[in-house]
């Protein structure tokens, strides 16, 4: 899936000249985290969020009244707080690189641009309901791990015992088991009524199941590395 499909298009934007209590009245009111900041040829030019009104809103000296200290939000402007080198992706970027953007930057939202044409954001939580949709996340399924040395054909295998026992895969991904070199955790998530029968099938062609954490690995592991 690609970000073009789940961007936000009606898109919060302010001047640059915009005051901080300004800024603050569009992010409430339109209950978003984040707000573009775009000059008058419609140019994004930098991004405030949520976060940066309220590390400055209460910037100014303590002894300053409500009153005052109202009054002088009133007159600082965006210009003054914004980010201005923002980090951008365009529409075919896919959902796992914006994800990585994202937590390599420490950043929660990405402006998307076609050129330098702003046509949407896609927001940190909008990537996560998508990779959680991805990997069958529900309430309807069970999830198995299954460690295994990391050769070709090894996934096939798997997935050919379940298929022989006509279990649908509702999701199936893997990464490197931590501390363990070439051995890969697989992650297979089926209907939970198809639990027990999955987890049955594959021990019995000298699969070791996991069904909850553990916090020592190695009986789980394929024979060799065990050994």
């Amino acid at each position: 899936m690609y970000i073009g499909q789940i961007m936000h298009t009606n898109l919060v934007t302010a001047p640059p000249e915009t005051t901080l209590v300004e800024a603050r009245e569009l992010i409430d009111a339109h209950q978003i985290e984040h707000l573009l900041i775009v000059n008058k040829k419609g140019k994004l030019v930098g991004m405030v969020s949520d976060r940066d009104l309220k590390q400055n809103w209460a910037s100014p000296a303590t002894s300053l009244s409500a009153h005052e200290l109202h009054y002088l939000l009133q007159k600082v402007e965006v210009a003054m707080i914004m980010v201005k080198t923002v980090k951008t992706v365009a529409p075919d970027t896919t959902i796992e690189r914006a994800a990585y953007i994202m937590q390599t930057e420490n950043i929660s939202s990405l402006p998307v641009m076609v050129g330098d044409q702003l046509v949407g954001i896609v927001t940190s939580t909008d990537v996560m309901a998508v990779l959680l949709q991805a990997i069958g996340m529900s309430e309807e399924s069970v999830r198995l791990g299954v460690l295994v040395d990391d050769r070709i054909g090894r996934l096939a295998e798997v997935t050919a015992i379940l298929k022989e026992q006509r279990i649908n895969l509702q999701s199936f991904f893997c990464w490197p088991a931590k501390g363990y070199p070439d051995i890969s955790h697989l992650v297979i998530r089926v209907a939970k009524a198809d639990g027990d029968k999955a987890i049955a099938a594959l021990e019995a062609n000298g699969f070791k199941v996991l069904t909850r954490y553990e916090q020592d690995l190695r009986p789980f592991l394929p024979s060799q590395a065990a050994a």
